[in-house]
């Protein structure tokens, strides 16, 4: 069943029950509803639609609440919140990302006791241990709680590996003896993709090497760390694996050598899985128009059977890399309004609601709740991706929610430092000194700690 019918069947069906249930009683005087504002960053009006459809089944078992759908640009939504907390007008709820949940919980305009409850009511084991990690305050509380999210990992041909006899990914030991074994440049073959590029899609796939090896750019206080051995010595293995990839600066592009049959593995979000699925989201990876030595190719329709996913990389310590998307409660002065908006989440939690919400961006929007990602549910999505993947797959793919890592959060504190240094991509541009220029690691690094602390100042 199409989701927005299935949401029209469950409002119809709801509907009918609070009509059941209320019919025979005498009438009361109505009461004023409490009106509470959603604020949400899924802009597009589809999205918007089905978000309103969730509002208004919402209302029609909870008629007392009255949920008012606001859209905000992901982008201005620090800038808007502190306007409406300038004007005292702030929403009961919002949807924002972990670090913007971070900084709001840092600005105490977050109410943490009752996202707290929330996520002790539904269960910290029913969550992926690492959406927690991201959202968790240095007194043991949540800023806001876990509700989607995508993971970034190694997309590998599982066929491959296995007629060669190699292990997963998903160590460094494994990566680097893959990465040899299929590179193969007269065959205008090549081993897994990193970036090397001066853009974030490199620092994106040299965090998980970095933090599986415990260097981290800044410590708890948010002083710079970044200039360390254990920093040095992922660093050198990043740039050893990056003599593994396609001639030249690389970036998410390169892709297509995987898509035609020429490498091994590369690092990308679940957002690929349409790619890798289907022949129109793939077509634009199978031409010869982006890179010289590739001619083009045609639609694998069982490529997505012969992919498997690396959720992390391990050294000293398992790493993944993803985002988080969180819902938080800001403070009220009414604290019905608070209590309204709690309802409003534990409903957007049940099954139907939070698998119709997930399933507006199959691959963009994977569950925080253990339950609902092997759900045949939501294995069954509009697109029908999940079920070329099938449920053994889907699991290994969303177990990378449980060792998520970030440079921008140390021990439950933002460390808002990072969001300068990533701007001016020092990071990817060192990467592009050492692997592209020859410049030295040391060199390099001695070059990346100035412009940080430049940054920084």
């Amino acid at each position: 069943m199409k989701k927005a019918g299935l949401i029209l069947v469950l409002l119809i069906a709801l509907t009918a029950l609070v009509f059941f249930n209320t019919g025979c009683k005498p009438k009361e005087v109505a009461k004023e509803p409490v009106k509470i504002e959603f604020w949400t960053t899924e802009t597009q009006s589809d999205r918007m639609a089905t978000i309103q459809l969730l509002a208004d089944t919402f209302q029609a078992t909870n008629p007392g609440i009255e949920v008012v759908v606001v859209p905000v640009d992901e982008n201005d939504m620090p800038k808007q919140i502190a306007s409406a907390s300038a004007a005292g007008r702030m929403p009961a709820l919002g949807e924002f990302s972990s670090d913007n949940a971070l900084a709001f919980g840092a600005e105490n305009i977050l109410d943490v006791d009752a996202a707290t409850a929330i996520i002790n009511s539904v269960g910290k084991n029913e969550y992926y241990a690492g959406t927690l990690k991201l959202l968790e305050s240095s007194a043991g509380k949540y800023y806001a709680m876990p509700y989607h999210g995508w993971i970034q990992g190694i997309w590998y041909r599982s066929d491959w590996f296995k007629e060669a006899g190699l292990a997963p990914p998903t160590t460094w030991e494994a990566f680097e003896k893959a990465a040899k074994h299929f590179y193969q440049p007269d065959k205008n073959q090549y081993g897994i993709l990193v970036g090397t590029k001066a853009e974030n899609f490199t620092e994106q796939c040299f965090t998980p090497f970095a933090l599986s090896n415990n260097a981290s750019l800044f410590d708890k206080n948010g002083n710079l760390t970044f200039n360390t051995p254990q920093m040095k010595e992922a660093v050198e293995f990043y740039a050893k694996m990056a003599k593994y990839n396609p001639p030249g600066p690389q970036t998410w592009r390169a892709r297509d050598y995987y898509m035609q049959g020429k490498m091994a593995g590369f690092f990308y979000s679940t957002y690929i899985m349409d790619d890798l699925a289907l022949a129109q989201d793939m077509a634009g990876s199978l031409t010869g128009e982006h890179f010289a030595d590739l001619t083009g190719g045609d639609f694998d329709p069982e490529l997505a059977n012969k992919t498997a996913f690396a959720p992390m990389l391990a050294n000293k310590t398992p790493s993944g890399f993803g985002v988080v998307v969180s819902l938080g409660f800001f403070k009220q002065d009414d604290p019905a309004n608070t209590e309204a908006a709690k309802k409003f989440v534990e409903f957007l939690y049940t099954d139907d609601a939070y698998i119709t919400f997930l399933h507006m961006a199959p691959g963009g929007m994977y569950p925080m709740l253990k339950k609902i990602a092997a759900s045949e549910e939501f294995l069954n999505d509009p697109k029908g991706i999940y079920k070329q993947y099938g449920k053994a797959k889907m699991a290994e793919i969303v177990s990378g929610l449980e060792n998520l890592m970030r440079f921008d959060v140390v021990e439950g504190n933002l460390i808002k430092a990072y969001g300068k240094v990533s701007t001016q991509q020092i990071i990817p541009q060192m990467m592009y000194k050492i692997t592209q220029e020859g410049v030295s690691v040391d060199k390099a690094m001695s070059w990346a700690e100035a412009e940080m602390k430049k940054a920084i100042e």
